[in-house]
């Protein structure tokens, strides 16, 4: 008897502690964000110098752009005479401008070929202007390439390592303007949910609303409207203790993400499947090429062809009729699919199959 009721309240605890309705509490800084409070793209076009005879070698672009730096520069090259530099590469140079950024302080970029350079390894890269969208320059690039590979030729052979087309110059930018964020402007912000979702958009005006009262207003499935202090100071602390609160998030939609390129399949615990029944067949075709030759008769004045004899084979797998049961959990629905004994790239069309003919409860997401 004393056992029983120490099992009894093992499952009570248990289920105390995983509660049915999968619900799960998450600070707000985690399920949404600031509206306005965004990085911003950067991009520019340089040119990477000093490079051991790996540069660009016939590429028009290069040559232009170098004889215009270095006419900027008061150097006058005779035409033509650009061409012929091998240590020079045309490059795309990006950085990523993070909210709040201010004027003088250091972003990373990263450096990639424009051209046909085989290595940027040990170049460096020019100044170069780094652009937002609207042409405006926000940044300036210069420094030493980092290139995280190796590699070797000689007499026909190639030896690599990683990637020697791309490389990063951490801290190699400085910011020159600063973009001007909403933030400390009007009397609301708008939170933002990092996915729409009706519930949790109620459930994060509830919490905010708990803190303080009648502060927060859900607009729609995805923003949420809250009156904040005027005063920065005050703001910045406002939305400090706003993030930090807790809400009660519901477990996601079924969702299983399938990538045709790799094969890869992902799906999240909520995806169950229901009765259904799979056939599952593979079509293989066979081709096999056999050389013959066919010599001519002594002193008849035909010559020696080599022929290719053909043999194609097309054989059909019998396709077995696999009766799927109705599965609530992940791991079960994980263990009929294994029954199958299809290979990744044939679980793509089964499920697709499978979501069509109403069994798989789940959105399908292809990349």
């Amino acid at each position: 008897m004393i056992a029983r009721r120490f099992l009894l309240v093992c499952l009570v605890l248990l289920s105390a502690a995983h509660p049915f309705h999968m619900a799960r509490a998450e600070r707000i800084k985690d399920v949404a964000s600031v509206q306005g409070v965004r990085s911003n793209p950067l991009i520019g076009y340089g040119l990477v110098v000093g490079l051991d005879g790996s540069g660009d070698q016939t590429n028009p672009f290069t040559a232009q752009s170098l004889a215009t730096l270095l006419t900027q520069l008061g150097v006058n090259t005779p035409p033509g005479a650009a061409q012929q530099v091998k240590n020079v590469a045309a490059v795309m140079v990006t950085a990523t401008l993070p909210a709040f950024a201010r004027p003088g302080q250091a972003l990373d970029v990263t450096v990639s070929s424009l051209g046909n350079a085989k290595s940027l390894r040990g170049g460096t890269l020019l100044l170069t202007p780094l652009k937002g969208p609207d042409q405006q320059v926000y940044a300036l690039a210069q420094g030493n390439l980092v290139v995280a590979g190796a590699g070797a030729s000689a007499g026909g052979s190639k030896s690599q390592v990683n990637h020697l087309s791309a490389g990063r110059i951490p801290g190699g930018a400085v910011i020159e303007r600063a973009v001007a964020s909403p933030f400390a402007i009007g009397e609301t912000l708008q939170i933002e949910l990092n996915s729409g979702d009706f519930a949790v958009a109620r459930s994060v005006a509830e919490a905010i609303n708990r803190r303080w009262v009648l502060a927060a207003r859900p607009v729609d499935g995805r923003t949420i409207e809250v009156r904040a202090p005027t005063d920065p100071d005050a703001r910045v602390n406002f939305i400090a203790q706003l993030e930090e609160l807790d809400v009660e998030v519901a477990a996601p939609a079924a969702r299983v993400i399938m990538n045709a390129r790799t094969g890869s399949i992902v799906m999240n615990q909520a995806v169950t499947l229901r009765p259904a029944a799979v056939a599952h067949g593979n079509l293989s075709v066979t081709i096999n090429s056999t050389p013959e030759v066919s010599q001519p008769q002594p002193f008849s004045g035909g010559q020696t062809v080599v022929t290719e004899k053909a043999n194609i084979q097309i054989k059909a797998d019998g396709g077995k009729l696999f009766a799927l049961d109705s599965a609530a959990k992940l791991v079960d629905v994980v263990r009929a699919l294994n029954t199958l004994g299809a290979t990744p790239q044939d679980l793509l069309a089964i499920l697709q199959a499978l979501q069509a003919a109403g069994a798989l409860r789940a959105e399908l997401e292809i990349l």
